[in-house]
């Protein structure tokens, strides 16, 4: 038996009692024993959930658990193995080296060849390199381990191919109201005593835990440290005692693309109430106003465009406004722009346009423009035709003359074609006008 194998039985510590008279937090002692106490995630341990489905043909393979903190994931993966009598081995991808990987693959072989298998646990898997990620597909491929990988971060993007494709990503949810309230009635009931809070101030925790379990739990201790006797707590109270915990937000990882995704789609959305709780819910949890007044900015040009020339105008003097004033009035500024964005008509008109153009000018080649429309600045240049038959638009009826711009070798183009809305519905009229004109001078 190996030095790991050891540390998993009962110690002189344990065996006299002293471990289960030690203080423990109250998510340790509501861990679920059984895979039915996991709360929360009926997706996948309910009656027909993806988990239920393997156990229930035997046929566990390598996962990979994606979720916010709190949602149970260390402890499913430990009752996966507990339900499928594997031995269960945790290592964080924090504090495990190259060396302590071969250590833990060694082990499980040797624990195979007795015919005993090995579920890895792997916590924040997402931190291992691309090469350490690799060393686990020959264990994988050969049934060494089934590999069961943690990670609060999008697999798509944080590990590597290979192992995706060797692995079946599930996705645990923030638990909801619901899920946090049956954790908070089991504390209740462990510590054989209520909640000191009235209704509003037990939804507020409820909100405070932001689907984290663990959270939730630690914020009940809180509470019942806080406690005097027969103390109820209303909701100012318990945000007094609890100081609030602070939002989950990575601002460099999935919380920051997924809130500013949230902000720019309310914004091209017409909705500017959504707008402005994404907008607060970012500026709460600490990204740097100017990142978002940059964001508007790109919103006013690709989204509104020509259809409000002003929304371009409004932004950048946002931007300006909170360089010039700062926190927390610049801030408002930016709320504004953000309200007037999402209240703009919208077109994609000059962005598509834009982009057919780029891919035009990158498909036609180096195409000279008409020589009616080059400078002729010396003798053999007017020779050659160069500014010949050029008309003036200034001096043309109309200030239009018609005439083609475009290289004698690519038919003429359309690549804008502005809605009828806004600002470009007046564009619109001009431009069908001008080709009204091209058409009954025979230019068209």
């Amino acid at each position: 038996m190996t030095s790991r194998a050891k540390a998993t039985g009962a110690s002189l510590f344990t065996a006299a009692g002293f471990e289960r008279d030690a203080p423990r937090p109250l998510a340790d002692k509501l861990r679920p024993q059984k895979l039915d106490e996991v709360v929360g995630q009926d997706h996948l341990l309910g009656p027909d959930g993806a988990l239920t489905r393997m156990l229930a043909t035997r046929s566990l393979g390598s996962l990979v658990f994606w979720g916010p903190p709190g949602t149970g994931k260390t402890t499913v993966a430990r009752l996966l193995a507990q339900a499928t009598d594997l031995h269960f081995e945790q290592i964080s991808a924090i504090f495990t080296g190259v060396a302590d990987l071969k250590k833990v693959f060694e082990e499980a072989r040797q624990r195979r060849e007795m015919g005993l298998g090995t579920l890895l646990f792997v916590d924040e898997i997402h931190r291992f390199n691309r090469a350490q990620q690799d060393s686990f597909l020959p264990v994988m491929e050969d049934g060494t381990i089934i590999l069961v990988g943690a990670t609060t971060e999008n697999p798509s993007f944080e590990l590597n191919a290979p192992l995706l494709s060797r692995a079946r990503v599930l996705v645990f949810h923030s638990l909801d109201a619901g899920a946090i309230e049956k954790l908070l009635e089991r504390a209740e009931s462990i510590e054989n005593r209520r909640l000191p809070l009235d209704a509003e101030a037990r939804d507020a925790l409820k909100r405070m835990a932001d689907g984290d379990g663990r959270a939730a739990l630690t914020l009940a201790e809180e509470v019942w440290r806080a406690a005097r006797k027969d103390e109820i707590f209303n909701s100012a109270k318990l945000q007094e005692v609890v100081q609030r915990r602070a939002p989950i937000y990575d601002k460099s990882q999935d919380g920051h693309y997924n809130l500013i995704s949230a902000l720019h789609k309310s914004v091209r959305g017409s909705d500017p109430d959504a707008a402005l709780y994404y907008l607060c819910r970012m500026l709460d949890a600490g990204e740097p106003p100017l990142y978002i007044a940059r964001r508007v900015v790109r919103m006013a040009i690709e989204d509104i465009g020509l259809a409000d020339p002003q929304a371009l105008a409004i932004a950048n003097a946002a931007k300006d406004a909170y360089d010039f004033l700062g926190s927390p009035e610049g801030e408002l500024a930016i709320a504004q722009a953000v309200i007037y964005c999402a209240t703009a008509p919208k077109s994609n008109a000059g962005y598509a346009a834009f982009g057919a153009a780029m891919h035009a000018a990158k498909e036609a080649g180096s195409l000279l423009p008409p020589k009616h429309i080059l400078n002729a600045p010396t003798k053999l240049m007017q020779q050659e035709g160069y500014g010949r038959g050029y008309a003036y638009d200034h001096n043309a009826e109309e200030a239009f003359s018609g005439q083609n711009y475009f290289p004698d070798a690519l038919e003429r183009q359309k690549f804008y074609d502005p809605p009828e809305r806004g600002f470009e519905r007046e564009i619109r009229k001009r431009l069908e006008y001008w080709a009204k004109l091209r058409k009954e001078r025979g230019i068209a």
